[in-house]
């Protein structure tokens, strides 16, 4: 993500942040520009600013990312409040890289049958004792999150039963964003070329997780997918190479942010010029992404923590980020449909 500075002294803030801890203005993202603007009478904030968090500014009501908002959680209730706002942090920055993109994310209110909402629900507790599981999911258009994933105690405890190397609230949104995103630009013409490299979604779908979920995934899926999930169906592998190459653009425009440079292979300087979220330059973001993310396992490693980024990009892989990276800029009218 880019660096953010408060607009009346310039010094840097992050994301989430409402004021200027130096100076003490008070100001908020503005969705169009998508730097920080003093709060004024015509930029306000969000209806959901003081209950979940929301830092975006809008002209009046809900701000370009909460109109996205189909079922939200009841404020009522004490545990909702703090997942509600850490799920809304992760949309915003999801919604951030969807506008950098100039992507279409069109609300329910102005495509109502495949309009982009979210419904952010709460396991059930039902009257016999048994418990109604929220299922994430995408289902056109409108995706689901479990309010649960909002927790990190109980998202860390999925991710040790599920065996999973990484799990995240905003690698939930980039992932089911994905399956958004296929039906909206997969088919068609990009179709054939999809089905090349990922395989035919013709296959049935509920019994190919199911076989997943069985006998997991296939001896030497590294070679070809980016996660052992991916290696479940085409669908799920595309929306997992959508969600790395979320990780990486997000990432690597960070990295050029703070305008890092590190030492590359062969003597090498990796540092990065370009804009990300602009380029054509496929090779030279996978070629960066490597270095820095290794650099960035190795100072996880130090401080005694997990990889930060405990993915392998195969040839395979690096193939399909780039077939993601065609459909995202085709369809923001920078490069011609695949």
């Amino acid at each position: 993500m880019k660096r953010f500075a408060c607009p009346n002294c310039g010094s840097e803030v992050h994301f989430e942040n409402f004021a200027c801890v130096k100076c003490g203005v008070q100001f908020g993202v503005h969705p169009q520009s998508l730097q920080m603007h003093r709060v004024d009478a015509g930029n306000q904030r969000c209806r959901n600013a003081r209950i979940a968090g929301c830092n975006w500014l809008t002209p009046l009501g809900f701000c370009i990312a909460c109109q996205h908002n189909h079922v939200v959680p009841d404020p009522s209730i004490a545990s909702n409040t703090a997942r509600w706002a850490e799920i809304e942090l992760a949309k915003r920055q999801l919604i951030y890289a969807l506008r950098r993109w100039s992507l279409p994310h069109p609300t329910r209110a102005q495509s109502p049958a495949t309009g982009l909402a979210f419904d952010f629900l709460a396991d059930r507790q039902n009257s016999d004792g048994s418990t109604t599981r929220v299922e994430t999911g995408h289902h056109n258009g409108l995706i689901t999150l479990n309010l649960a994933e909002g927790d990190d105690v109980l998202r860390a405890a999925q991710k040790r039963d599920m065996e999973e190397p990484y799990r995240t609230v905003i690698g939930h949104l980039r992932h089911e964003i994905g399956h958004y995103y296929w039906a909206m630009l997969v088919r068609g013409p990009a179709l054939s070329t999809f089905r090349g490299l990922f395989g035919d979604e013709r296959r049935d779908y509920p019994q190919a997780l199911q076989r997943h979920y069985a006998q997991g995934a296939p001896v030497g899926w590294t070679q070809s997918h980016i996660s052992a999930y991916a290696s479940s169906h085409p669908w799920e592998d595309f929306a997992e190479t959508w969600a790395h190459w979320m990780h990486i653009t997000d990432g690597l425009e960070t990295f050029r942010a703070y305008g890092i440079a590190l030492d590359g292979p062969a003597g090498t300087i990796v540092r990065i010029d370009e804009d990300p979220y602009a380029t054509r330059d496929v090779q030279r973001m996978i070629e960066a992404w490597v270095t820095v993310s290794v650099a960035l396992n190795s100072m996880n490693r130090g401080m005694g923590q997990p990889d930060l980024y405990p993915f392998v990009l195969s040839a395979r892989v690096v193939d399909k980020l780039r077939f993601v990276h065609g459909l995202i800029q085709a369809a923001s009218g920078k490069l011609p449909i695949l």
